[in-house]
């Protein structure tokens, strides 16, 4: 079941507005539906428009995130390895679309390589769900910095490519029963 919550902001906070990609400020006191919460963001409507709140700013819907939330994935010890890159890039998600960008089909190619001080880069080649969404930049930048957040990893580096265009049939049988698609 799909819950709506609406609360007043407490302070004013920043937000992406969807589907444009451009950072506005929501004033104290603007009242928001919250309509989606994954990975540690929170999808709001106000003012008319979608808005992404960053993980940072939960205090202003008078959120408090706890350690071990879905902010983070539940793998963050140990040896970075693929699967542990993997687990993390499904703890990001496309504000509008309440699935992981990898079940969404998303990740085109992903990689861990090794670097002289003993560290790991982790490489990712992204798309997204149309060339035109303005989005990219903020889904990619919260796949790099949960990434960054993995033990071991020095680099990482996310990459948006429109080679093969997205099209619904990429989305993995587990995203289609998130949406109910199948």
């Amino acid at each position: 079941m799909h819950t709506v919550t609406t609360v007043s902001l407490s302070r004013d906070c920043d937000a992406v507005q969807i589907p444009a990609g451009n950072t506005v400020t929501l004033p104290a006191g603007t009242e928001v539906d919250i309509t989606q919460r994954l990975g540690g963001s929170f999808t709001v409507h106000a003012m008319g428009g979608l808005f992404r709140i960053a993980p940072g700013d939960a205090d202003a819907l008078g959120i408090t995130v706890e350690p071990g939330s879905d902010a983070k994935p539940a793998v963050i010890a140990g040896e970075v390895d693929d699967k542990m890159v993997w687990e993390t890039l499904k703890s990001c998600y496309d504000p509008e679309i309440p699935v992981n960008i990898v079940d969404l089909g998303l990740v085109y190619d992903m990689g861990v390589e090794e670097l002289p001080t003993g560290n790991r880069k982790v490489f990712v080649k992204m798309t997204l769900t149309a060339p035109g969404c303005g989005m990219g930049a903020t889904i990619a930048g919260d796949a790099q910095q949960k990434l960054l957040g993995l033990p071991g990893v020095e680099d990482a580096s996310v990459e948006i490519v429109w080679d093969p265009p997205w099209h619904q049939s990429m989305i993995t049988p587990e995203g289609r029963r998130m949406l109910g698609i199948e």
